[in-house]
């Protein structure tokens, strides 16, 4: 009979709490005292990311982040090489990250640019320009109504149209459908790259701090395994229903480009950097009714019930229109481009999805000619429609 003592070991969470805790206490250290070789050499680093701009009659209002390691105090306004002494600059030293708002009163005309430098107590310039002068709306019921219906216009309406190729596909031979599924794949490889172009230069606009560029690879990376998610949960739900399951895939996909893309346009509408006009609804149109086909390739051999096409067709469209308003009431530069890192990133998951089904049954490897035919194609088609769009 043995007579060793039972042994008792620590939790597990113990074990793994000790380097956090060792590492909080080092970290408080470093704060606490003044540890010798933390004390960076030379003059101050300032650094002022311009977010917003906002014009109101008589005012120009800007939207200012420390984008630097070190406070910011602002000291003075400059418009078109003219000193503003009336100009509202926070009284407190901008932190790190922190965020301000600077009221310059000044009467600018409607169409004209302005140059805006923001000096600071040690003396650096902050350089904006303003390329045209426009009034930002107000946040009214013709405000929401008009981004609302821009959204109808450019990202519902299209999809549902695009969404008519369904008879057509139903029709064609087996060979005919996989070409289908080819251009699919070229519109949103197309779309993929398309957002991630948009979601960089975006990212330049704001505060490099916060991750800049690759809060869009980011996003896409989230997105990407959030999709992967929402693929496994749609395989357990309907079993062998892949044309379903790749088609909602689609539509989810191409929502959240749509929320991203809506986010970009209310955000210029806002600005006045968007003129709204027939040619621009247009393009938008041609350019997005292509997504409806995206959309309905992958059912192309199925019989789903109207309703549920009609939820396809909405979950892709709908999302332009919260993105506008979203865009025009408080566009920001890095969600801007998280986001449409995340429709990137949802998009590539989707392809992922379909690729398998261009190949001929028992083919692992290549394309067949018309399979790269229609890979071409749907890239040089989305190109050709978003030249209309922009």
């Amino acid at each position: 009979m043995s007579t060793e003592a039972p042994t008792h070991r620590a939790p597990a969470w113990i074990l793994a709490a000790i380097p956090l805790s060792l590492l909080a206490i080092l970290a408080l250290l470093f704060l606490a005292f003044d540890v010798p070789g933390l004390h960076r050499n030379g003059p101050p680093i300032e650094q002022i990311a311009i977010e917003r701009t906002e014009l109101h009659p008589g005012v120009i209002e800007l939207r200012v982040r420390n984008d630097g390691p070190d406070a910011v105090q602002l000291a003075q306004v400059v418009v078109n090489d003219a000193f503003v002494a009336e100009a509202s600059l926070p009284a407190d030293p901008i932190g790190r990250l922190g965020k301000a708002t600077v009221r310059i009163p000044y009467l600018w005309n409607e169409g004209e640019a302005y140059e805006i430098s923001l000096l600071t107590s040690t003396g650096v310039t902050i350089a904006h320009t303003i390329d045209a002068a426009a009034e930002t709306p107000t946040a009214d019921a013709g405000f929401f109504g008009l981004l609302g219906l821009l959204g109808l216009y450019v990202g519902i309406i299209p999809v549902l149209m695009g969404m008519l190729w369904l008879p057509f596909a139903r029709r064609a031979r087996a060979p005919v459908v996989r070409f289908m599924l080819a251009v699919t794949v070229g519109l949103l490889a197309f779309l993929a790259v398309e957002a991630v172009v948009e979601g960089i230069d975006e990212a330049g606009k704001g505060a490099q701090s916060l991750g800049g560029a690759s809060l869009v690879f980011l996003g896409a990376f989230l997105a990407y395994v959030a999709m992967t998610g929402v693929d496994g949960w749609l395989s357990r739900r309907r079993q062998g229903a892949d044309g379903w399951r790749v088609a909602m895939l689609v539509a989810i996909g191409i929502g959240l480009h749509n929320f991203g893309e809506g986010l970009a346009i209310g955000g210029a509408y806002a600005a006045g950097a968007l003129a709204l006009g027939a040619f621009l609804v247009i393009g938008f149109a041609v350019h997005n009714t292509t997504e409806g086909l995206a959309i309905v390739a992958p059912v192309a051999r199925e019989r789903p019930a109207l309703r549920r096409l009609l939820l396809l067709g909405l979950v892709a469209g709908v999302p332009v229109v919260p993105g506008a308003w979203i865009g025009g009431l408080a566009s920001n530069p890095q969600v801007t481009a998280l986001l449409l890192g995340v429709g990137a990133g949802a998009i590539v998951q989707v392809i992922q999805q379909i690729l398998p089904s261009l190949r001929p049954k028992g083919a692992t490897r290549g394309f067949e000619p018309l399979i790269a035919t229609g890979l071409a194609a749907g890239l040089v088609l989305m190109w050709g429609t978003g030249l209309l769009a922009g």
